[in-house]
């Protein structure tokens, strides 16, 4: 789908609405499971009112296990522990999860599925395509955790077993008024599954309520998603963090995370770093980035070199030619698999978050990025780009390109297979 394709006659793409930072937030930089996992268990361990977590993939493993037993003990000191996970993601999970969470002694953990997948009738439903692909984490609404990273082993794959050296992937630790947006985001997921699946108890209750209309409105409050970002700046002596939470949802926020993007990108001056494992962005994205390369932009972009699925790195390599022509320099990462989804654009932006650069993401998962204005933070980011570019593999702009008519029909190929794909999804208009 054409991002301008989508706008509204005599509406400009620069005049839409772009998300709102917030200041006084502090914001750390998190490598891998190794950095966010025992982080996240130390929030946990001195939570005292609540922890939300959602997750594409809760695995059945040591870091999940270990997550497991932090959440039980907040829960069993009085914590309301949610925790939603995605139905695809965690499929073979979802029976221990179940089994452990809401089999514990008390309460239990609320666990909630968004779109299940238990009956083989499932599988033939377009919305099963769209799928929870967010990793949020807030504790006590002081403390969340955004980023690209499952909870899951850093040196396991699903598809391919047990590697020597952990994928590269990125998450932040923040603190601030931005937190709030991410707790309104996972509160709303949690609420959007716990409703799925418990529809007609929950409708049972509104018909037996004295005040039906006003728990309906309470619950359409719930499934909201954060609009533009966070709060507005706060005043006082307080972390300068900028931040802005932004996420893509099927409601209200279909294009947002795309549009900041495009918006950082046709602002960029010096520099435009990019890491995607999935990459085959729409014609406005990459117009944008070949316009950014053309004006004297350095634009540099980190895609997988170790493929796990074969498909998407033949979608992100049928568009190295086009890259290439441009200018902008292409990297394959070769020493383990590639899940980060971060950038950085000159010295004063920069985003870390789930979501890829591709129609999963941009056009039917649910995604949730990150945006930092702060050029520490910046830098500390550009200082991983720049290690992960060390041990990488960088394409020739001579020997790389491929022409004749089998590099063309692969590039067809893969355009009529992601046109395919966003069709059976629903997604109407010109990717």
């Amino acid at each position: 789908m054409g991002a301008e394709s989508s706008l509204p006659p005599g509406v400009s793409w620069s005049a839409l609405p772009r998300p709102v930072f917030s200041g006084g937030n502090r914001i750390d930089l998190l490598q891998g499971g190794d950095q966010l996992f025992p982080a996240m268990r130390a929030a946990i361990e001195r939570a005292q009112r609540d922890v939300w977590i959602a997750t594409y993939i809760f695995h059945d493993d040591t870091a999940g296990g270990a997550l497991i037993d932090a959440l039980q003990a907040a829960q069993l000191r009085g914590v309301k522990v949610r925790v939603v996970v995605d139905g695809f993601g965690s499929k073979a999970a979802i029976p221990m999860l179940r089994s452990r969470m809401t089999g514990h002694v008390g309460p239990g953990i609320a666990l909630a599925i968004f779109r299940p997948m238990h009956r083989w009738w499932s599988w033939l439903q377009p919305g099963q395509l769209r799928r929870l692909h967010q990793k949020l984490c807030v504790v006590d609404g002081e403390v969340a955790f955004v980023g690209g990273i499952n909870i899951l082993e850093d040196r396991y794959d699903l598809r391919h077993g047990l590697s020597e050296l952990p994928r590269l992937d990125f998450a932040v630790r923040m603190s601030g008024p931005v937190v709030g947006q991410v707790e309104q985001a996972a509160r709303a997921l949690w609420t959007r599954a716990w409703l799925g699946g418990d529809i007609r108890d929950e409708l049972r209750a509104l018909a037996r309520s004295g005040e039906p209309l006003l728990r309906l409105r309470r619950l359409f409050r719930q499934l909201r998603m954060p609009r533009g970002g966070g709060l507005r700046a706060v005043a006082g002596p307080v972390e300068p963090m900028e931040a802005a939470f932004v996420v893509r949802d099927n409601l209200r926020q279909r294009r947002t995370i795309e549009r900041s993007y495009i918006a950082a990108v046709r602002s960029a001056r010096e520099r435009i770093d990019l890491i995607s494992p999935y990459f085959y962005p729409g014609t406005t994205f990459r117009r944008t980035l070949r316009e950014a390369a053309k004006r004297g932009v350095r634009v540099r972009v980190l895609f997988q070199g170790k493929l796990d699925y074969r498909i998407a790195g033949l979608a992100a390599r049928a568009l190295y030619d086009e890259l290439l022509a441009s200018g902008v320099r292409v990297y394959e990462y070769m020493p383990a698999f590639l899940h980060a989804k971060v950038a950085i654009i000159d010295d004063d932006w920069a985003t870390v978050g789930s979501s890829n650069i591709d129609p999963l993401s941009l056009l039917l998962n649910l995604e949730a990025n990150v945006i930092v204005r702060d050029p520490g933070f910046n830098a500390e980011l550009a200082r991983q780009f720049e290690a992960a570019l060390a041990v990488s593999h960088e394409i020739d702009p001579l020997t790389g390109r491929s022409f004749g008519i089998f590099a063309i029909l692969r590039r067809a190929l893969v355009a009529w297979v992601a046109y395919v794909y966003l069709r059976v999804a629903g997604a109407t208009g010109r990717y």
